[in-house]
């Protein structure tokens, strides 16, 4: 039946894959502090592992149970410097008195093995981001269920006095209101973690599945 079939069209029938690969997707996760994007990182992780998440270098010091490579990498001040100078950050800024920035090398490596990347950025260094591959990065804003929610997370880790809790909150509400700006929205309630996963693997499913898909270019 085949061979009748390619001889009535007058060509064979193809058998390679009607869609190409999906090309590696630059994931940007951002949203106040304390909405818990370190523990849903963490589980994306652990269910998809073909994401690489990019690990962050600062210069603020290390917290309780933090650890070095995993969380973050930890340098000094001057050592954050010297990257800046070698212009070796993608994106770099200054948050509550640290640095902050994206080495380049991690992205390129992935990318260049075909593996999605996964950037943790606070909302000024997503905005960066924007600036450099705007609509060619998937860009997901976190919040918590209500601002009383948020603000009870800050309050439960214990890690700032209150003058800085409040610069949190004040930052927290000005960061909502550039929420339009991001791609898609993601609600991380209290006890949701597993919710708040599915989702952002659903984004991740949608955007492999697009026609006109996303090529960021470092």
């Amino acid at each position: 039946m085949l061979e009748e079939l390619e001889q009535a069209l007058g060509s064979p029938l193809d058998s390679q894959p009607q869609v190409p690969s999906p090309k590696p997707l630059v994931l940007v996760i951002s949203g106040p502090s304390g909405v818990g994007k370190d523990a849903v990182i963490k589980r994306l992780q652990e269910v998809r592992k073909e994401v690489h998440f990019v690990v962050t270098v600062t210069s603020r010091p290390i917290r309780p149970h933090e650890v070095e490579g995993i969380d973050y990498y930890f340098v000094s001040k001057a050592e954050f410097m010297d990257l800046i100078a070698r212009n070796e950050l993608l994106e770099h800024a200054v948050v509550y008195g640290d640095y902050k920035g994206i080495p380049k090398k991690q992205v390129r490596d992935c990318m260049l093995n075909g593996q999605d990347v996964l950037l943790r950025l606070d909302v000024q260094g997503a905005a960066t981001v924007r600036k450099l591959l705007g609509q060619d990065a998937v860009f997901i804003f976190m919040v918590a269920e209500s601002e009383m929610a948020l603000v009870k997370r800050l309050v439960e880790r214990k890690t700032e006095s209150f003058d800085k809790l409040l610069i949190r909150i004040a930052t927290a509400r000005k960061e909502l209101e550039l929420m339009s700006e991001f791609d898609y929205v993601v609600v991380n309630a209290d006890g949701q973690l597993e919710q708040t996963v599915s989702k952002i693997c659903s984004i991740i499913d949608a955007e492999k599945a697009r026609v006109h898909q996303r090529c960021a270019q470092l």
